[in-house]
């Protein structure tokens, strides 16, 4: 009994050390050298060398010139040491008045918008931490900002176009718009317009 104990605590230290501490420090030496910026948190500096946000965490935004982004579940909003989606189905009645309430809201925030709203600026992402919309959720606020900025809509839509990532290799994924790094590019563009 002895022996095969023996072999068992044996067995559980090694297995420990290659896959609590051996695996991880390679993985995170790994990208560290391959990706160092993406294994870093993807941070972006602003003035001065203040982080103003990750590319890969979405904050957020309510001042009418800015875009907004989905809404988000996670703990108070964008939170990411509670990242969750709600968890609420289709048979909610929460999630069926916060939904309305959001449609009423976005309504009366886009009076010009004309098209029917995008769904994924009412439903939050699984993680709710989702940094992207869809191009049309975008060009859906284009009036609202484009009046609140006083500039011209289509250059505000020129931005959309530029700023929208396509399906990686063409098929992986949806079309999608960094919101952070749309609204940092109307602030280089048309000029800082105020905080968020």
């Amino acid at each position: 009994m002895w022996k095969t104990l023996d072999v068992a605590l044996r067995l559980t230290v090694v297995t420990l050390v290659l896959t609590g501490l051996a695996y991880p420090l390679a993985m995170t030496g790994a990208a560290q050298v391959l990706f160092p910026r993406r294994a870093n948190g993807s941070l972006l500096i602003g003035e001065g060398g203040a982080v103003i946000g990750s590319e890969l965490i979405g904050q957020t935004f309510q001042n009418p010139v800015y875009f907004h982004p989905r809404p988000s579940a996670a703990g108070d909003g964008y939170d990411g040491a509670n990242s969750s989606g709600s968890n609420l189905g289709p048979t909610s009645a929460k999630l069926r008045d916060r939904v309305a309430a959001d449609v009423t809201r976005l309504r009366g925030e886009n009076p010009d918008a004309t098209a029917p709203l995008p769904s994924d600026l009412v439903t939050s992402s699984a993680s709710g931490l989702d940094p992207d919309i869809s191009p049309e959720a975008a060009l859906w606020q284009v009036p609202r900002v484009s009046k609140a900025r006083r500039a011209n809509e289509d250059r505000v839509r020129a931005l959309v176009a530029a700023h929208t990532t396509e399906r990686q290799l063409g098929l992986l994924g949806e079309r999608r718009v960094n919101v952070l790094l749309l609204n940092l590019a109307l602030d280089r563009e048309l000029g800082r317009a105020g905080s968020d």
